[in-house]
């Protein structure tokens, strides 16, 4: 009955939330890849910032320290800015006083974008990587510095298989906000699915069915990466994991069993109550 009313008083256009969406989903292909490339970069920087932090190497400590402060304390579409006009201001400062010879017309605001999400992903991904890293028995550690290993041998061989599987859902839940968050690049001129929404949305002024239908291309978008990483989580997951949690759910069926015996022995020990007599 109500969608019959918005469509009646046309306050709302239902074909035209369908009709929109192949084109929209003509511009998915590049969410995603700013997706990708900004979270490649936040995976790199972020693991070299988390092990900085914890081998605390002097001054580079400070410096990652004062970094993901920066990063965490503004806004990304300020990050998007500063990234969009920065950069070719850094290039023309090269091109004057280091002879270089940057096109600073040609490069493109995708580059800029894309920087601007990875390094601000970076400061995010640093403290969970941190904390996965940490997660890794020391002894482990130890061991493979006993037969030879350096430490760059033992986070690729030991540390990092071990704690990728603590690490993903927190790295997982980070590329889901990156994919939303891939709709602020319209500030770097790129035009992904939200801008090309708002393209739209100017030609027929029916903004509001429009961002209908960019959620509906988020929501399907996000489910489908969840599973994927599910899917990832199972396959990494160790032995010793895998036990942990049928032994965790093996529990409330032990102490369902262990209340009924105790009940069956309780009314079996249980005495006579006697007679009430007059």
């Amino acid at each position: 009955m109500m969608m019959q009313i918005l469509s009646e008083t046309n306050l709302f256009d239902f074909g035209l939330v369908g009709r929109q969406l192949p084109e929209l989903l003509k511009y998915l292909p590049i969410t995603l890849e700013l997706a990708l490339l900004s979270m490649l970069i936040g995976l790199a920087v972020g693991l070299l910032l988390a092990v900085i932090r914890m081998k605390r190497i002097p001054v580079l400590r400070q410096i990652a320290a004062f970094y993901i402060s920066i990063i965490r304390g503004t806004p990304a579409i300020v990050q998007l800015y500063i990234a969009y006009f920065g950069i070719p201001m850094l290039l023309k400062y090269m091109n004057l006083h280091f002879g270089t010879d940057f096109d600073i017309s040609a490069f493109p605001g995708f580059a800029c974008a894309v920087f601007a999400m990875g390094f601000n992903e970076s400061a995010y991904n640093a403290e969970t990587i941190r904390a996965a890293l940490s997660s890794v028995d020391r002894g482990q550690i130890e061991a493979a510095s006993a037969v030879g290993m350096t430490y760059p041998q033992a986070l690729r061989r030991i540390i990092l298989p071990e704690a990728m599987t603590v690490a993903l859902p927190g790295l997982g839940n980070s590329f889901i906000g990156l994919i939303k968050g891939t709709s602020l690049a319209f500030t770097c001129a790129v035009v992904e699915m939200t801008a090309q929404g708002k393209i739209l949305g100017g030609r027929n002024y029916r903004y509001f069915e429009v961002y209908v239908s960019l959620a509906i291309i988020y929501w399907a978008v996000t489910i489908i990466v969840e599973r994927i990483l599910k899917f990832i989580e199972k396959r990494l997951e160790l032995p010793e994991q895998i036990d942990k949690k049928a032994a965790a759910a093996e529990e409330p069926e032990k102490a369902r069993t262990f209340t009924k015996e105790a009940k069956v022995r309780y009314d079996t020990n249980k005495k006579p109550e006697k007679a009430f007599s007059q």
